[in-house]
């Protein structure tokens, strides 16, 4: 809001808290018909929008203010409970779904031309043979490169409706003519499940990165095919994971809890108790396993490891998860934008609440990391804070406390090293992504023919790529030391490189070669043989 728009605010957002109840009528609650009875404070703040819109003496974006209103209504209600403007809607549902509808590449816009990073597998481009490194240059005879138009323009032009044909021209190095690719459009797999390996010969890894629509289909077909390798515990890593659909994490308890033994249950406002209990019979109920968590592992990832922990099933690795008991739904408003409310607490079933405090705001709450690193408790299990008050007794005598986070049964110190962190920041942050493509676009033929195993044996990260990725990042302003790490990060450019390769489980089975975590969990799982 600009210019003589500023004047008014403070005078429209005091009226921040009542406009919240009349917002609130456009709610899709299905449960509850008392939200659409007719309400005089409704209708008079009906009328006060419509005055605005056709009376006042100004023109006022009303649509902005009311986007600033729900936002100020939410952040006051609790840190979790968020509002999801319509122009964000789409993608942030695509996200959950288990698959979307395109043609099933990852892209670099390079030089204003359409540059393949990876066809999605599973996904339509992968089926016809279009590669890391293709150029797309024509869609349906519509060229592709010299615009100036953006990823997400271009992504839309990809993408269609399921079915639907469209014609590539694709340019590929040492090729003289254009390749031709009819490409039907159909689903491609937006997968959860990142990696499923052996990580010795009775003990399987999975890796699940959010809780989708698809989550416990994956993960349940990762571990079968990990059982039909000789998997007779499994590592279920669940660090760094943000949560997602409860359903699927109650799915995923359920195969390793007996039937008939609580997994949670939630309270609502009115203190309506919902128990949520096993209610079949898991492949791995006679199985081990080990839950790997973290200080960013949340929501539905601490409903799992809550679960198993209070029935005494496995063993919780690493260290204290985030502290997320509150339940959320999501309620559109009519308009493509949506809420996603906070109804309810879950409890896990010691009648633990996990859910760490947000009495100070939402400021102080999210700076919990910096606490947790200031006192201590991420590199020694004692600086934990814990109260007596919060302590729960699991039937098998195990003491265990809610108050914030699951704690786990063996902690393992996270490495804290600046210039560890910002390797993995120089990871997270997409550039070493972007390094390593330019490095396959160099000898795209060769790195192409690779097997998986010739690749592991043939390719070396030496000190000569270590400099160039130095020297790479100062030509984009980004100055950093490397100094005794260089190994850390010669891993980390090879996982890199063989995800673009061949997919995130490569990438996950180089990244966790050495990882401290990991280590600990072969270490117990050769103790419990």
């Amino acid at each position: 809001m600009k210019g003589k728009y500023k004047i008014y605010l403070p005078l429209l957002l005091a009226t921040a808290c009542v406009l919240g109840i009349f917002l609130g009528a456009g709610l899709d609650f299905s449960s509850s018909g008392k939200l659409f009875t007719s309400n005089p404070k409704k209708e008079k703040l009906n009328r006060l929008i419509d005055y605005i819109d056709y009376e006042y003496v100004d023109d006022i974006n009303t649509d902005s203010i009311v986007d600033i209103t729900v936002n100020k209504i939410l952040e006051n209600l609790d840190p979790h409970s968020i509002y999801i403007p319509r122009q964000e809607y789409a993608n942030v549902s695509e996200n959950m779904q288990g698959d979307f509808v395109g043609i099933g590449v990852s892209f670099y816009n390079v030089n204003d031309t359409i540059v393949v990073i990876q066809a999605l597998e599973g996904g339509p481009s992968e089926k016809i043979g279009i590669r890391g490194g293709d150029r797309i240059l024509y869609a349906d005879g519509t060229p592709l490169f010299n615009r100036n138009i953006s990823n997400d323009s271009l992504t839309r032009q990809l993408k269609g409706k399921e079915n639907s044909q469209v014609k590539l021209k694709v340019h590929r190095k040492g090729l003289k003519d254009l390749l031709t690719f009819n490409v039907r459009r159909g689903k491609v797999p937006l997968k959860s499940v990142d990696a499923a390996y052996m990580l010795s010969p009775n003990l399987g890894y999975i890796k699940i990165n959010r809780f989708a629509e698809t989550t416990f289909e994956e993960f349940r077909d990762a571990l079968k095919n990990l059982e039909k390798k000789g998997a007779t515990q499994i590592a279920l890593d669940l660090r760094d994971n943000p949560g997602g659909y409860l359903s699927e994490a109650i799915n995923i308890a359920d195969e390793f809890i007996k039937d008939g033994k609580p997994i949670l249950f939630t309270k609502n406002k009115s203190g309506a108790i919902e128990e949520t209990f096993a209610q079949r019979e898991g492949d791995f109920e006679n199985g081990k396993v080990f839950v790997l968590i973290n200080e960013n592992s949340a929501s539905a990832s601490e409903v799992v490891a809550g679960a198993l922990q209070d029935n005494d099933v496995g063993t919780i690795v690493g260290r204290r998860s985030y502290g997320k008991g509150l339940v959320q739904r999501e309620m559109e408003l009519g308009d493509g934008s949506a809420v996603r409310l906070t109804i309810a607490r879950y409890y896990t079933p010691t009648g633990r609440s996990i859910q760490k405090p947000y009495d100070h705001g939402n400021e102080s709450y999210f700076k919990d990391y910096l606490r947790r690193y200031e006192n201590g408790e991420l590199k020694n299990a004692d600086s934990i804070p814990v109260a007596d008050s919060l302590k729960y007794t699991t039937p098998g005598g195990k003491i265990v406390y809610g108050g914030g986070g699951i704690i786990p049964d063996v902690f393992v110190p996270k490495d804290i090293n600046n210039e560890k962190e910002n390797i993995r920041l120089l990871l997270n942050s997409g550039f070493m992504s972007r390094y390593i493509f330019e490095v396959l676009e160099k000898d795209r033929k060769y790195y192409n023919s690779l097997s998986k195993e010739e690749f592991r044996k043939e390719v070396i990260i030496d000190d000569k790529m270590v400099q160039d990725f130095i020297d790479y990042g100062r030509s984009e302003n980004l100055n950093f030391k490397i100094n005794n790490y260089s190994p850390l990060l010669k891993q980390y450019l090879k996982a890199v490189m063989a995800q673009q390769l061949f997919g995130t489980n490569a990438f996950e089975r180089l990244k966790n070669e050495g990882d401290r975590i990991i280590e600990k969990v072969i270490e117990l799982s050769r103790e419990k043989q």
